[in-house]
């Protein structure tokens, strides 16, 4: 109960809009031409599309998700648990308003891209990765199966990203057996990776900054000339090279893709022997100088 009174507003707004843009994307664009999402919502469509016309969508969103995120309580404790099934209902709450009570034939085609398989897959897949990933930054989650893939992936000796493939791929292996076509589990396909590189995008930044590793025997002038140029922080740690056994500074930087070329010039106009290594961040957490 404790950790539960951490719970912030900003998160819960954040959440809120989350399962929102989801259920846009998987009502609108989704179901009406029978495609499927990922994970437990796309096992979730599976299941209303051939069962009883009152066994609806957003109840076996309810139905499979919860107990999943319940079941990982201890795992992935109280805080998330709270967050992910917050997330799921509003998620699960829309999507009802969606399809049976707002004035929107979602019944045989997108309202906004008609029957257009290519355009409800990209757009459907980039909408709800857009919602799932507003769940994962703000610490909770749209999909029991990341909860499933965290708890036995270890266990069974894979990582999570297979796990959650595999579950994926045999999910849309058992669509195209049941509706006794393989063209909707394919475009399926697309929209699973849409879906997942927009959340890489939202969760990680669109923008990610770039993180330079400097070795050089020049530190002193190299710092103050990087500090004067981009006036941010700069950590040096202290190295010997193995071959030469000669002393070395390394340098850790952080900039932005538009800054390297300049970072280069000035680096090399002080040091044209300066090893420099450049690799992406996700995110940079402190803008503190030091």
């Amino acid at each position: 109960m404790d950790k539960l009174r951490r719970i912030k507003l900003k998160n819960m707004i954040m959440l809120t809009i989350a399962g929102v843009i989801n259920a846009i994307g998987i009502t609108i664009f989704l179901s009406p031409v029978k495609l499927y999402d990922s994970g437990i919502s796309g096992t979730s469509m599976l299941l209303a599309q051939i069962t009883p016309d009152y066994l609806t969508l957003s109840m076996f969103l309810l139905i499979l998700n919860i107990p999943l995120f319940i079941y990982g309580l201890k795992k992935q404790g109280a805080l998330f648990t709270f967050y992910a099934i917050y997330t799921v209902a509003i998620y699960s709450v829309c999507s009802w308003l969606i399809t049976d009570i707002l004035p929107v034939d979602v019944t045989f085609a997108s309202p906004l891209a008609g029957t257009d398989l290519l355009l409800c897959a990209l757009f459907g897949g980039v909408i709800s990765g857009i919602g799932s990933g507003l769940a994962i930054r703000f610490g909770g989650a749209m999909d029991g199966i990341e909860v499933l893939s965290v708890i036995f992936a270890k266990k069974i000796g894979i990582s999570v990203g297979s796990f959650v493939m595999i579950y994926n791929i045999l999910l849309y292996i058992t669509c195209g057996f049941v509706v006794n076509s393989w063209i909707l589990p394919l475009y399926s396909i697309v929209t699973y990776f849409a879906a997942l590189k927009t959340i890489d995008y939202i969760v990680e930044g669109i923008d990610r900054a770039k993180a330079a590793m400097i070795v050089t025997t020049m530190p002193d002038e190299i710092c103050k000339a990087l500090s004067e140029e981009f006036e941010t922080g700069i950590t040096t740690f202290n190295a010997k090279g193995w071959y030469s056994q000669n002393d070395k500074t390394m340098i850790y930087f952080i900039v932005n893709r538009f800054q390297i070329g300049k970072m280069k010039e000035i680096i090399h106009g002080i040091d044209a022997k300066a090893y420099i290594s450049i690799y992406e961040v996700a995110d940079v957490l402190s803008g503190n100088r030091e």
